[in-house]
């Protein structure tokens, strides 16, 4: 969700500090692995939220940051122009949309866990996958 290796050492740290505090808040409603989901997920967007609120800047602003760093990063193989033009389309879709796309296609959690993390709804989820593969898929295509 952050792009930047550096961004997401950042919110790895976060992660492990707040399961350190708050592992005796740990309920078991869900599985252990929702649970630290849940609060990367939240660190991550606490953490693109808060370089909204810096300098004010728009979501679009915020997209074209994660874009850039994704062209300086070093851990893309730029031979690989689809790789690459996959990359650049998950970022360019909404927050919500990349958020469901990237639990359900990188960290493969089924849509019950990913309504766990995001406190959402299945049926809502799913549509925001499906709108999310096809805006790749347009956006893969087309450029």
């Amino acid at each position: 969700l952050v792009v930047s290796h550096e961004d997401a050492e950042d919110v790895l740290q976060e992660v492990f500090i707040r399961i350190f505090r708050h592992i005796d808040q740990f309920r078991e409603e869900s599985s252990l692995s929702t649970w630290i989901y849940r609060i990367a997920t939240n660190e991550s967007l606490r953490l693109l939220n808060s370089r909204k609120e810096e300098g004010v800047v728009s979501a679009e602003d915020v997209q074209e940051e994660l874009m850039g760093k994704l062209k300086a990063s070093d851990y893309i193989d730029y031979e690989n122009e689809l790789a690459v033009k996959f990359q650049e389309a998950i970022l360019s879709l909404p927050e919500k949309q990349r958020l469901v796309f990237n639990l359900r296609y990188y960290d493969e959690l089924e849509y019950d866990e990913i309504a766990h993390v995001l406190d959402s709804k299945v049926d809502t989820l799913k549509v925001n996958y499906h709108y999310a593969k096809e805006k790749i898929k347009e956006y893969i295509l087309n450029r």
